[in-house]
């Protein structure tokens, strides 16, 4: 049978900026109901408790008081309740390469000598690969970066529209 876990006891600064995460309007929701889950162990409320209280699992109580508590002292309360790195290969196109090709996007194929009206992803790959922005690169990522660079710029101009 396991003992009872070990109390997490909150200093004056952190429980003040946990309620300010808790009350403040802009605060992303997974950080607010993480800060709700310490608070309320703090409190002296059980895991289960706390679980019913908020609408969560169990496991999900018992894995953030383990990580508050593992945290060392000196570390910001929202730097404690961050996600924890994902895994992963690191990224292999740098930011940088992808604004280049975006770039090279929105320039016309004809003045790059290029005997096409418009651009398609695999043409976009092979130029890029041919002024040396990328060792290689696939069509179905350039079409992936041009899709996400679409939707942001649509939704900035609704966003112009709706202002004037």
């Amino acid at each position: 049978m396991a003992g009872r876990p070990l109390p997490i006891v909150l200093s004056v600064e952190e429980r003040c900026e946990l309620e300010g995460l808790i009350r403040r309007r802009s605060t992303p929701q997974h950080l607010a109901l993480r800060a709700r889950m310490i608070v309320l162990t703090a409190d002296g409320l059980g895991v289960g408790e706390t679980a019913e209280r908020i609408g969560v699992w169990r496991k999900c109580v018992s894995q953030w008081r383990a990580r508050w508590l593992a945290a060392s002292p000196g570390t910001p309360v929202v730097e404690r309740l961050q996600d924890a790195p994902r895994s992963g290969a690191p990224a292999r196109i740098t930011p940088e390469q992808i604004c280049a090709i975006v770039a090279l996007a929105c320039e016309r194929p004809a003045d790059c000598g290029v005997p096409l009206s418009q651009w398609s992803a695999s043409d976009l790959a092979r130029e890029a690969v041919r002024r040396g922005i990328i060792a290689s690169i696939s069509p179905r990522s350039v079409g992936r970066f041009l899709k996400r660079i679409r939707s942001q710029a649509a939704s900035r101009a609704a966003l112009a529209h709706a202002q004037t």
